[in-house]
């Protein structure tokens, strides 16, 4: 009698048994913390326990695979870093009464980092076009000429990122 394929929990399992430790160490070694490092380790594995398409049995280098997953969740990781210390930075500038509550600042760190994420996959002058026109509050004409580019092109910049936006993902 043919012995039953595991189901994707157990086929987790094993992989989390079998590389926890080892991805751990790596990502270690990459963020010099060991909490982050544990950290994106279980993200890395709650991932690959909830792409429930993937067969797990199919993938020929588990480390690779897991490499990839943990290296994308580490670049996320390591781009809101960079966010937060931006923001952080820009807070300090601020007179004490002026600077937000705590709660507020963390709500605007998460919008920021939303927004990050979504023009993300822009080219550099449509993300600078449209956070000029929507946070600057600067004419087309005005982009054009802060850029060194044609207003036709900053139009088509503008409507490249008006257009993800609207078709973005609801969270």
């Amino acid at each position: 009698m043919p012995v039953p394929a595991p189901t994707h929990a157990e086929a987790t399992q094993a992989l989390y048994l079998q590389h926890h430790g080892w991805l751990v160490a790596r990502l270690r070694r990459k963020l010099g913390c060991a909490w982050d490092a544990a950290d994106l380790a279980q993200s890395t594995f709650v991932r690959v326990l909830a792409a429930t398409g993937q067969r797990l049995d199919d993938v020929a280098e588990p480390r690779a695979y897991l490499t990839t997953i943990a290296q994308r969740l580490l670049s996320n990781h390591l781009r809101r870093r960079q966010i937060e210390r931006a923001y952080l930075d820009a807070l300090a500038t601020l007179p004490e009464p002026v600077a937000p509550p705590p709660d507020a600042r963390l709500m605007v760190l998460e919008t920021l980092v939303a927004i990050d994420r979504l023009l993300g996959g822009l080219p550099v002058a449509a993300r600078q076009a449209f956070l000029l026109w929507r946070l600057e509050e600067l004419t087309q004409e005005q982009i054009a000429a802060q850029l060194g580019i044609s207003r036709t092109s900053v139009r088509r910049h503008l409507a490249a990122a008006a257009e993800r936006c609207y078709f973005a993902e609801s969270p």
